[in-house]
């Protein structure tokens, strides 16, 4: 068995890793930038295998990762957990951004329902408009 056997395309993985919910979303994200490889800019069809480094950004969480295996089909989500393996830097870093978007309140509380148009002033005049 040669090593490439083992290894995938970057785009397959996190989409089989569960990083993204669609292939091509997986394509866009490492296209646009929001995936490297090992410290570089990687392109989809760029081939990963185990010990590999992935730093993933979804959205305004940042995934620092290292490959244990690889798949080509996406499974069920705890087949999908076993595939890599998150560095506790990057795990405390997410619970810290976690923590703080809790802890900061929202500028207007809406649960009354629809702002009225008081409200809706208040909303333009704080966003300079």
């Amino acid at each position: 068995m040669s090593e490439s056997d083992n290894r995938v395309r970057l785009d397959k993985w996190l989409w089989a890793a569960r990083f993204f919910k669609t292939r091509s979303l997986a394509t866009e994200a490492v296209d646009g930038g929001k995936v490297d490889v090992n410290g570089a800019r990687a392109k989809p069809a760029k081939l990963v295998g185990p010990g590999d480094e992935i730093r993933v950004r979804v959205g305004e969480q940042l995934f620092l990762v290292t490959v244990r295996d690889t798949a080509e089909r996406r499974g069920p989500a705890s087949a999908a957990r076993e595939l890599f393996e998150e560095t506790p830097e990057s795990l405390s870093a997410r619970e810290r951004a976690a923590e703080q978007r809790r802890l900061t309140a929202p500028a207007f509380d809406f649960d009354e329902g629809r702002p009225s148009k008081r409200d809706r002033r208040e909303i333009r005049k704080l966003r300079g408009r």
